[in-house]
């Protein structure tokens, strides 16, 4: 078992007992941020992530506390694709051919997340060797709910997985916190595993309010859920989702550890050790190999690039930069 990691919210912060879920010793990324010089706007982003960085240095002290890189997750490397409301017939089956030829590394464990009207298609054309999502489910068992999906009907199709707090869903489609943490409660009843998306909206970030927004939407799951043993986290930043602004990996490095962090402390080490925590945002074959030899990124949600079969493999096949000495 991987021993969890400290991060550096938590180095800020000084020791501290907690005693209550809501973490309130973390404050997001530090109130000092929004001393940065406010006309710095995300079309200069790299000259952001600079100043951000300056602010959240990592630690020279962590360097060696594991021995050798794998992840600090103990699970397999995760890669999951949402294609979102994209795609037809005849382009989905040109997508799975090539992913059904594609070769992928053996020790990544791949989900793809078509639209609900293609899962029959894909799930009936697509080599085992990759896992179907639903990118949605309803709280509960069907009935009267027009428009929605049950858990049921998405295992019905041989769906192993569910992306739940997506943050579409949250932001366009108006989904509260309590609502996605019951449909994750109840997906989970159903054996259904849950891929638990959080992230901050721009000014979020901009206000030093990261980590409380995650610890927020973090907080919402775990109040709902009975365990954690089917969930990956997917951090993804709204900022960065099909912008092409990626956090650098050093930024998502940073939260992806205070989230381990938080698990730790508001849930248990083991929970800390064993559960996935992704990151998703404008990832694609050039800048994966990049973010995934960070030890507390455990693979990827994809978009846009998930749509483009020989790309997708090569985000997949970034976990062999996890096969390195520290």
């Amino acid at each position: 078992m991987a021993v969890a990691s400290t991060s550096l919210a938590s180095q800020m912060s000084g020791p501290k007992s907690v005693t209550s879920i809501s973490c309130p010793q973390f404050s997001g990324l530090r109130k000092s941020l929004s001393k940065l010089d406010n006309s710095v706007s995300f079309s200069t982003s790299q000259a952001f992530f600079q100043n951000v960085d300056s602010h959240l240095r990592i630690s020279s002290d962590r360097k060696g506390c594991r021995a050798v890189v794998a992840m600090a997750g103990s699970g397999k490397f995760f890669v999951g694709g949402n294609w979102k409301c994209n795609g037809t017939k005849d382009s989905i089956s040109k997508l799975v051919s090539d992913l059904n030829s594609a070769q992928l590394e053996s020790d990544v464990d791949v989900v793809v997340a078509p639209p609900f009207l293609y899962i029959d298609q894909v799930k009936n054309s697509l080599t085992d060797r990759i896992e179907v999502s639903a990118q949605n489910c309803w709280t509960g068992k069907g009935g009267a709910f027009t428009g929605e999906i049950s858990v049921e009907q998405v295992k019905d199709l041989g769906c192993k997985w569910v992306i739940l707090g997506h943050s579409e869903r949250r932001h366009v489609i108006g989904e509260n916190d309590e609502f996605i943490g019951k449909k994750a409660a109840y997906a989970l009843s159903q054996g259904v595993g849950v891929i638990a998306c959080i992230g901050e909206l721009l000014e979020e970030r901009e206000a030093g309010k990261t980590f409380d927004v995650c610890f927020q939407q973090l907080k919402a799951f775990a109040d709902a859920i009975p365990s954690w043993d089917n969930v990956v986290i997917a951090y993804e930043p709204v900022w960065a989702i099909g912008t092409g602004k990626v956090a650098s990996p050093e930024q998502a490095q940073e939260v992806h550890v205070a989230v381990r962090d938080w698990l730790t402390k508001n849930v248990s080490a083991e929970v800390a050790s064993k559960t996935r925590i992704i990151y998703g945002g404008s990832v694609n074959g050039s800048n994966s190999s990049d973010l995934a030899k960070k030890e507390d990124i455990d693979g990827f949600l994809v978009g846009g690039a998930s749509l483009k079969g020989p790309e997708f493999a090569t985000i997949v096949n970034s976990v062999t930069a996890k096969k390195v000495a520290a």
